[in-house]
Order: C-alpha cells, then structure tokens, then sequence
C-alpha cells in the first residue's frame, strides 16, 4: 500500500492524473511481489491483456516492487518499463524517454543503492484513505531465511530516519488519520544497521506513543511484520504503556517444529517463541495475535505438522495467515526437492484452518456482551451494514445506513459471534465533525 501510494505521488507530480478504469489509461502498471507464484501469475494474466490493448491505442506499461532476477528477465520482453522501488524518483525520466514529457523528466546522476532508498522515502505519498495510512521504517531483510525471496529482492536492512518517521506520524495524527501502520521486512531490527546513530525499534514505538499523548487525538498504530528473534519484553511494555500503540501483534511463526525451523533458519527455536508468547499474554492481555505459517516444506512429515497443529493449539492465534509450500526462484530452499505432495499440502491446510477456527470461535464469543471501539472502515456486503475493525484488529459490522460513520472510531456492544468477524450494536451517537 505505501509503494503504490508513493507511485502515485510521483506519477501525480508528472503530470499524470488518475483515472477510473484500466480501459482509458494510457500508462498503467503493477506491483509485483516474486515472493509468491501466485501473485506473479496475476502479472502475467495483466501484462497479457494490457498487451492486446496496444493493438487499438498508445499504451506504456510498467512493473515494479519486489523481483526477482529471474522474473525480471521475463518482464524485460513483456513491460515497456520496470524499476525497483528505491529507483521510483527516477521513473518521470524513464517516461521522458517514451516521448511523455513532463517537469521531472530531467536527467540527473546515478545514486547507490542506499542513496536511492533515501530519495524513494523522501516521494511524499498520494494517501489512497483519508483515515488508514502506511509508513515504510526500514527496507530490506537480513535473515535470510531458506523459503524467502526477500533479501534477494529487496537487498539488506536499511533503516530510514527516525526524524522522517515521526515527523510523518505525527502529520498523520493531526490530520485525523484513524490507523497508521509501520512497515518493514523485519520492523523490530529497525536501527540495528546505524552502529548506534538511531534510535532501536523501542525507542521508536516510545517516540510515537509520546506523540498520541501530545496530539491527544483517537489512534492506532501498528507494525508488521517482526520476527520473533528480535522481539522483546521491553516492546511489549511500550505498547501497553500507551493508549495510541494498538494492541495486536503480528508474529510469524511459520512452524512449530524445531527441525523444521532449522531447516527454514529462522534462527529462533520453539522454546523461544514460547517465551515470547508468553511474555506477551503477561503484559498485554488484551492483545489479539497474528502469525504466518508455511505447510508442507520441504521433507516436512506428518509429526512434524503435527507439532505446528499443537503449536496452534497452544498458542489460541485470533488470525492465522496460512500458505502452502511453493518454491521461489531466488531462494535458498529453490535447490531442494519440493517432496511434499500437494494432495498432502492442502490436507494440513485444512487441518490448520479448522484448528484456527475453533480457538476464534471460542475468543470472539467472549466478547459478546463486551462495549468495544471499533475504526468503521467501509459497507458491508450486508445490505445496510458498515463493517471495520477493533482495535485488535478483528473484523465486526452492525446495522447502519449513515455512511458518515466511515473513517470515524466508535463504540459497539457485541451482539454475535462467527469464526472470524463479530457482530455488534451501535452505541456512540454523536460523529465526528
């Protein structure tokens, strides 16, 4: 969402204006993102239309986000342009060179990848919500983890400057911005590449929660994703000491086997996580959690999957993003052999689901009866219903025509619960001006 808004505030600032439909632009592109077959599927599904379309008009098409090499081998024949994103300040230039003159076609001098990051953080994005907002921290990933793309993608950590950021955040909250979410491959090592010269991960989250005290308006701010390695005790204390810090927490846990985590060097051990898990449930009760898990790795048997099942069971998640096992160019796992079938691979999917389903079933009915604010965010699919979120970041709707709702936070009592929303009755009266 941050990438796209910032490709739109420099196309913006090009000259370009948005239009309602793919059918009348004239430059039109994607966000790729090499890290799952499927979403580059979807990319050549789109290039492929958009292709045909240059048959009847003047059409520039280009792609960017995170690519691998080896895909960006096969776009080269397919997209007249494709950049990186720390290479987006220079995409008026590339435009330029179709013949689409602008005022920020001007030639300037190559930058290092460092200095390129710097200018891309420095593209004041064109905010596609006026309530919801994301702010990249920190660039690239130093784990290196076996089934990941990412640092072949995105390259090392870099962390922005913690001035830039909460001069942001704080520009955000005083225009009345709802959510704001801090975004980074591996948020929680934020700082760990400066030697000392910026603040840690804490550090930040306390600056922020220094500025919804100061601001003294109604906000959540999130952060995602962490990795378990580098979360810590002193983390968790901060969010709870602050009302703005929202209380859910992201933490993937990909596997609950030990040799499978090694084989994945995820460089964390389930003991570890443990703790962590159980550190967090001490300081903030409340706080719902979210993990990542990956079914059928490589060489993964069934007892295996079965402590990532126990892991489930254990750890009650409110949201589990679960994906089944596909290799990706680039990394380190790409050389082995893809031994689990899919046949058993969409098994322990479902496996998993129904695991998750129980323990969200059984949290979210102890809710009902419970008054909670809620960050209305858009029309059900229920006809006269709005749904949003809580603070926790699960999904509720109630009865309601007034659609100047959307955008504002108000209190709900929860009437009903399913597997993974909430239903509730409006209690606040009076909105926002």
């Amino acid at each position: 969402m941050s990438d796209s808004e910032r490709v739109a505030s420099v196309l913006n600032a090009a000259g370009c204006e948005r239009v309602e439909s793919e059918e009348e632009a004239n430059i039109i592109g994607i966000l790729a993102c090499s890290v799952r077959q499927k979403a580059i599927d979807k990319v050549y599904s789109k290039i492929s239309k958009w292709n045909r379309w240059k048959e009847k008009k003047n059409l520039i098409t280009f792609v960017s986000g995170c690519i691998l090499p080896a895909d960006k081998e096969k776009f080269l024949k397919l997209f007249d342009i494709i950049f990186t994103m720390p290479e987006l300040p220079q995409l008026p230039k590339m435009l330029g060179e179709y013949g689409i003159t602008n005022p920020l076609s001007l030639s300037s001098e190559p930058q290092t990848a460092s200095e390129e990051i710097k200018l891309f953080w420095n593209v004041k994005p064109k905010y596609d919500s006026k309530f919801e907002a994301f702010i990249p921290i920190q660039n690239g990933c130093n784990k290196f983890c076996t089934f990941c793309a990412v640092p072949y993608t995105r390259g090392r950590e870099i962390s922005r400057p913690s001035e830039e950021i909460l001069a942001e955040v704080k520009e955000l909250a005083e225009k009345g911005y709802k959510t704001i979410t801090l975004l980074g491959q591996n948020v929680n090592s934020y700082g760990l590449d400066k030697d000392g010269k910026e603040v840690s991960f804490p550090e930040l989250l306390e600056k922020v929660g220094q500025i919804g005290e100061e601001v003294q308006k109604e906000f959540w701010v999130y952060f995602t994703s962490p990795h378990p390695r580098d979360m810590s005790d002193d983390i968790f204390h901060i969010i709870a000491k602050y009302d703005c810090l929202g209380k859910q927490i992201h933490l993937p846990l990909q596997s609950g086997d030990e040799k499978v985590l090694i084989k994945m060097n995820r460089k964390h051990s389930l003991a570890k996580y443990r703790s962590t898990m159980e550190s967090l449930r001490a300081i903030i009760p409340q706080a719902t959690v979210f993990t990542d898990i990956i079914v059928g790795f490589t060489d993964e048997t069934d007892e295996q999957f079965e402590n990532t099942r126990k892991a489930m069971e254990e750890f009650k998640y409110n949201m589990a993003y679960i994906a089944m096992y596909s290799p990706r160019p680039g990394a380190a796992a790409y050389r082995w052999e893809d031994s689990v079938s899919l046949e058993d691979k969409k098994k322990r999917f479902a496996i998993l689901s129904e695991e998750l389903s129980k323990h969200t079933y059984e949290y979210n009915k102890s809710l009902i009866g419970q008054t909670i604010k809620v960050l209305v965010r858009e029309k059900d699919r229920k006809t006269g219903y709005l749904s949003g979120h809580t603070a926790g970041k699960l999904v509720i709707r109630f009865e309601s025509d007034n659609m100047d709702l959307i955008g504002q936070i108000v209190e709900l009592k929860v009437s009903n619960a399913a597997k993974f929303s909430l239903e509730g009755e409006l209690v606040t009266k009076e909105v926002e001006a």
